[in-house]
């Protein structure tokens, strides 16, 4: 067991020598959408409506179907407005999404979309019997649809147990999304070498926000523009990462869609934003160390 301060060292922001981003940018903003398959034949990883009488039911066909949703219309939604902006987009991809929804991802590969690893199907990693065995399956059937090793890795529901860091290393992933406690990517020491840790976010992630906290749909894109102009303003300074992630279940939804396209809108409108991938933050911050 190595707890987070044998793992990485402690780094006030205020302190830190400068960093630059390509062109003189005051900002990265990258996008996750986080593209799941929910197995029927056990629980939901999450749910829009409670099961009834409070008794979970297997199989739950309303929160399956909700998520299927997200597949089926949702996702081709939030395509299309991604495409049509020319916005560089990293999926979290569970890998077996290749097989049982191949539209959507062979989509996302003509798109130029980056892959990352995602676990297999849906699901904490403390469930999985063969950690090691899931993260290599994973890994090789990206690989195998797109002829590319994904580099990057986000937990199903960014967790992680104590072995986690160490076997993603040892299986040759290099960048970790899951620690969600930084504007800039730092190093995470694994038993196979170093990790780095790409910025996500819990903050501007539509899961807490509409499921768990059940705001507005509106409230999310204030939240989101009111994020990047902070951020923004500190990049003067001090550049920072932004990460937006969404679900197609969540924001390809008819009356989500239009505030998910008006945070790219208004981003899109300012100088000196790197819109990227996580890819592409994690190959800058190691060429700058």
């Amino acid at each position: 067991m190595r707890l987070p301060h044998e793992r990485f060292d402690y780094s006030p922001i205020a302190t830190r020598r400068p960093w630059k981003l390509p062109r003189g940018a005051r900002i990265a903003v990258w996008t996750i959408v986080n593209i799941e398959e929910w197995d029927i034949e056990k629980p939901m990883p999450r749910g829009v409506i409670s099961a009834p009488q409070g008794v979970a039911t297997v199989p739950d066909v309303p929160n399956w179907a909700w998520h299927d949703y997200g597949m089926r219309v949702g996702f081709w939604r939030m395509h299309e407005a991604l495409v049509r902006r020319k916005i560089p987009v990293t999926t979290a991809i569970n890998a077996n999404v290749c097989r049982s929804y191949e539209p959507v991802a062979r989509a996302m590969l003509d798109a130029g979309w980056e892959f990352m690893g995602h676990g297999v199907k849906q699901g904490a990693m403390h469930l999985i019997p063969d950690q090691r065995e899931a993260i290599r399956m994973a890994v090789g059937m990206l690989k195998d649809f797109t002829g590319k090793k994904p580099k990057g890795w986000l937990g199903p529901g960014l967790t992680e147990t104590w072995e986690t860091l160490d076997l993603l290393a040892e299986e040759g992933v290099e960048y970790v999304s899951d620690w969600v406690n930084d504007d800039q990517p730092y190093e995470i020491r694994t038993t196979a070498g170093p990790l780095v840790s790409v910025p996500y976010t819990l903050e501007l992630n539509d899961i807490p926000m509409m499921l768990i906290q059940h705001h507005e749909s509106v409230a999310w894109s204030q939240r989101v523009k009111d994020q990047f102009d902070r951020l923004y303003l500190e990049g003067t300074r001090h550049p920072r990462v932004m990460a937006i992630a969404v679900h197609p279940y969540i924001h390809g939804v008819p009356h989500r869609i239009k505030y998910f396209e008006a945070v790219y809108d208004y981003i899109r409108k300012r100088k000196g934003v790197w819109m990227t991938t996580g890819e592409e933050i994690y190959e800058w911050f190691k060429r700058g160390r």
